[in-house]
């Protein structure tokens, strides 16, 4: 591909987004308050700047197919929690081995409501679950991030709603044992 049709490409995955920007941007925000409400109470990134850093990222993927909006969302929510990890690692190093953020996670993941975690650490524990099964990861970032239905969940997947339900029980099981051992 010549630099010429790569640049036409970026210019029509960014125009199909703009185009759709205007409809999904209230989603994009009740993603954002979700993925935020799990933030300590003096986080430095708001909801408005965290969709729209999220745009940002999402408008510099080449080739970005935003024909479906559940996998659209579940992407943006995926881009999201990386820029949270990576807003909490600009923090660590910031502070030169200060404490690590902490964190409530939604819908149960950890056993108690009010247990909190740390988003380094899950992050960590997501990517050691990664290496073992892609999926149980995306299920957690479209239900617990992107706060998707299990049937939205199995609609971008392209499994059934038993196999979400499973998979989702399966996940907070797993970061369960991995972040409070």
């Amino acid at each position: 591909m010549s630099p010429i049709d790569s640049s036409d490409s970026a210019r029509t995955s960014r125009a199909r987004l703009d185009a759709l920007m205007p409809e999904i941007y209230q989603e994009l925000r009740r993603l954002a308050s979700k993925a935020m409400s799990a933030e300590r109470r003096d986080h430095t990134l708001q909801t408005t700047a965290l969709v729209h850093e999220a745009y940002l990222h999402l408008a510099g993927v080449h080739g970005l197919s935003v024909e479906s909006r559940p996998a659209f969302l579940a992407l943006a929510a995926q881009v999201m929690r990386r820029i949270l990890v990576d807003h909490a690692r600009a923090r660590m190093a910031e502070k030169r081995g200060g404490e690590r953020t902490r964190v409530t996670l939604a819908e149960g993941v950890a056993e108690t409501p009010a247990s909190s975690l740390d988003v380094l650490a899950l992050d960590e524990a997501l990517e050691r679950l990664a290496a073992q099964d892609e999926q149980l990861v995306r299920v957690v970032e479209m239900r617990f991030v992107a706060g998707m239905s299990v049937e939205e969940t199995a609609g971008v997947l392209g499994v059934s709603s038993a196999t979400v339900k499973r998979d989702s029980a399966l996940a907070r099981a797993w970061l369960t044992r991995e972040l409070t051992a």
